[in-house]
């Protein structure tokens, strides 16, 4: 590439009828002055190229490692959710067996309140029967001892009576 110091240690051979010396000079130094211009522009631009091009790799590794932090981040959302779903379906089987297993408890201690109540009300009529025959039998037992007693001193007065008579009669017959 050429560059303004080229330009303008360039001679150039001198000829019969050639260009106005003076012209070609003043013409090249506007040269050298455009082309030094457009030569310190493209560096300069050549090197904002590189520094937006190192910027734009930087830009790009952020965005990849952003991507990969999403992705992972997902992931992890992802794996946080399903194991989250998981506790909860095994909370709410271990909540539904535990609620199953105090119903079936609660249902056999009805049942066996329900079977000693029927034992008790066994017990108690059969305590009542045997109450009940037994106050029978006392009574039973108690009008014969009266029956009894009530012949016996039916008997005895009567015994009296006829003793009394024998007695009346032999006092009767000794006077």
């Amino acid at each position: 590439m050429l560059t303004p110091l080229d330009i303008q240690n360039k001679e150039f051979n001198k000829s019969f009828r050639g260009y106005k010396e003076t012209d070609v000079d003043s013409f090249l130094d506007e040269i050298i002055v455009d082309y030094e211009n457009l030569y310190k522009e493209n560096i300069e631009l050549k090197d904002k190229i590189s520094i937006l091009t190192d910027q734009l790799k930087q830009y790009n590794n952020l965005e990849d490692t952003l991507k990969n932090t999403l992705v992972i981040a997902q992931g992890t959302a992802e794996e946080v959710t399903n194991t989250a779903k998981q506790k909860s379906e095994l909370i709410i089987m271990e909540a539904e067996s535990k609620a199953r297993r105090i119903i079936e408890d609660a249902h056999d201690e009805v049942i066996n309140i329900q079977k000693e109540y029927e034992n008790l009300r066994k017990e108690i009529y059969v305590f009542k029967t045997k109450f009940k025959s037994l106050i029978e039998g006392q009574l039973t037992s108690l009008e014969s001892y009266y029956e009894e007693i009530e012949k016996a001193s039916t008997n005895d007065l009567i015994d009296e009576v006829i003793v009394d008579e024998n007695t009346d009669d032999v006092d009767d017959l000794g006077a």
